[in-house]
Parts: structure tokens; sequence; C-alpha cells
């Protein structure tokens, strides 16, 4: 327990009421006194007192005055100040209730009185200090809680992310890459100012994050079809079509049960809309344009890249330069023709990714 006195100073120029007031404290407080407002100033270079005892009436800088540059300093303007005055009127009193002042005490000074107001307001201080340390530790404690719950979201996110690379082997490692492919474009957008304004209502983190849930619904695809070797059938084909709707799906059901979750809105968007075409000949809904979500577009550009990019049983990897001649001729087509010119600038970060993390 800190048992160190509380400090006060005491600024009057008349020595009669310095001396009253240090009588009346020094038996309970480290008091310091000074004659002027200059003197205070001077004393708190070298002192941080937990209460001001401030005259009103001094030669060269009245109490208002030093209020005034007390309130202007970082290091002084949480001092509590009490004013002290042989004057008390409506007016007065007011201006330094204004101007930062936690109360008045009359002069002649009652030393009861004055050692009980010392007290109470000493008191107030040590509460409100206690206050904002609870506010600061409940902040803390808030923030370490939701980082807590983001960890548990993401570790969750990346268990069913695998989940579903577990069952649909062959694409091992695609939703790792996905995921940075996806960072570059989107960080690309906002350096070049294409889509900005729609991106910066974006929480880009939580995008990113459920980007991993975008093939979700291939849980519910059969493992004859999901983990068949070899090209699949036109009717086999349009089966795992149904995984986007099936991703969908899943992750509304998860959102049923959730309130105001963001990153399972993009992921339902992911989920949707990856597989649609800008000339409204993809699937599930045949979106045409800006009917895509531009969440949707991107990665769609995206999951293209790294599946010519990637070995098949049923095919070989395409080099980077075959995959960005692909999808650039299919920009108008399959792609929104805007990412044409940002796709070119950046095409080589997403070299270096498939580089880096080659299956």
């Amino acid at each position: 327990m800190d048992n160190k006195l509380k400090k006060i100073i005491m600024a009057d120029d008349d020595m009669t009421n310095l001396n009253i007031a240090k009588n009346a404290l020094i038996d309970r407080y480290d008091v310091f006194t000074v004659p002027s407002a200059k003197k205070l100033f001077q004393i708190l270079e070298k002192v941080t007192p937990d209460l001001i005892l401030l005259d009103i009436e001094m030669p060269e800088m009245n109490g208002y005055e030093a209020i005034e540059k007390l309130k202007s300093s970082e290091s002084t303007s949480d001092i509590p100040v009490i004013f002290l005055t042989g004057n008390i009127d409506p007016e007065s009193e007011l201006k330094g209730l204004s101007m930062g002042a936690i109360d008045y005490i009359a002069k002649p000074f009652s030393f009861p009185l004055l050692s009980k107001r010392v007290e109470v307001h000493l008191l107030v201080e040590d509460q409100k200090k206690e206050l904002k340390n609870y506010n600061s530790n409940l902040e803390i404690m808030v923030e370490e809680k939701t980082k807590e719950v983001s960890e548990l979201q993401s570790t969750l996110l990346q268990t069913v992310a695998e989940l579903v690379e577990y069952r649909d082997n062959i694409t091992g490692g695609h939703i790792e890459r996905t995921q940075e492919y996806l960072r570059v474009l989107v960080n690309a957008l906002q350096k070049h100012g294409l889509y900005s304004e729609e991106i910066s209502t974006w929480d880009i983190d939580l995008f990113i994050m459920s980007s991993q849930l975008h093939d979700v619904g291939k849980i519910g695809i059969k493992d004859h079809i999901l983990m068949k070797p070899d090209r699949l059938t036109k009717d086999e084909m349009e089966i795992m079509k149904t995984h986007a709707v099936l991703g969908v799906e899943i992750i509304r059901k998860i959102e049923a049960k959730t309130k105001g979750n963001e990153f399972l809105k993009y992921a339902e968007i992911l989920a949707g809309t990856h597989h649609e075409k800008w000339d409204g000949s993809g699937y599930p809904l045949g979106l045409k344009g800006n009917e895509i979500p531009l969440q949707g577009r991107l990665m769609a550009l995206v999951d293209v890249y790294d599946a010519l990019t990637q070995i098949r049983p049923y095919k070989g990897a395409a080099s980077h330069e075959e995959a960005v001649d692909i999808i650039k001729k299919d920009m108008g087509f399959q792609f929104d023709p805007k990412l044409d010119e940002i796709f070119s600038i950046h095409e080589k970060e997403f070299k270096n990714i498939a580089n880096e993390n080659q299956t």
C-alpha cells in the first residue's frame, strides 16, 4: 500500500493565509507554499502535486491567468485546482468553474472547513483515478477477449478450409495461395484508386480471412465426384457446380445462429459468386457485369489463376506466363475488364506467390 502523503501546493501573496493553510493541513499532507503564480510554475517543474490551492487576487499573474496556463499544458492540465478568494460572487465563481476549477474556498479560512474540503476533493480525485484505471483495465480485457474470439474464428475457418482440402486432395494449398493473391489484388486496387470507394467500406482482413470458405460447399459433394482423378463428365460437372449453392446454404445456416458476423457475410458472397462470369455465362445465378459483387469478381480471377498454374491428375500445370495470357484474353468475358491493367502491373507478385507455395 502507498503511504506517501498527498502533495498540495498553495499559491497566495498573503503570507498570513499561507501560514494558516499550512498549519491546517501539514499534519495530513505534504504542503508547499509559494507567494506568487510565477513561483507556482517554478515549483511545478520539480513537484507534481495532487491538488493546487490558488489565490485569485495576485500581482503580475492572477489566479484566472494561472489556471488558464495550467489547463493549457499537458503536464498540469489534470491537476485539480481550488480557488481561494475573499470575494465570492456568482459571476466570479462561474468564471472560475468554467475555466476548470473544482471548487471555491472563501477567506478567511476555517481550519476544519478547509481541511474537510481538501479531504473530500482528494478523495473524489482518487475515485476518479481508480475509475479511469478500471476503465483502462476493462478496455484491455475487452481487447484481449476480442483478440481471443478473432483467433478462434480464424482457427475454426482454417480448420473447415483444411477439411475441404483434405477431401479435395488434388487441390492442396489452393486456399492459402488464393488468400495471398487476393491480398495482392486488393492492395493494388487501393494503390491505383480503382474501386477504392467500395473497398474503403470493407474490413480487408476479415474479407481475406473469409475467402477460406469460398469452396466450403465442396463438403456436400460426393467423394466419387470430388476426388475423381480424371476429368468430370458433363453430368458430374453439373453436380460439382452445385458446390457454390451448397456453400451459401452452409454459411447461411451458421449466420442464422450468430448475430452481425461480418466475415460470414463476405464468405457467403465469395462462396456464391466466385464462379460467376462477367459475360453472364457463369454459375450458379448467371450474374453479369457489375451484378457480380466485387468480392466475387476478385475471387474468380485468383481462383482461375491458381487452377491454371497447379498440376491436376487430368492436366499439367500451365506456366505463369501461359496463365496470365489466358486470363488477359478472358478479360471482358470471364473477368472484369477493369482488372486487366491492375493484373498486368502486379502479375509478377502472383508468380512469386505461386513459386513459393508449390504443391
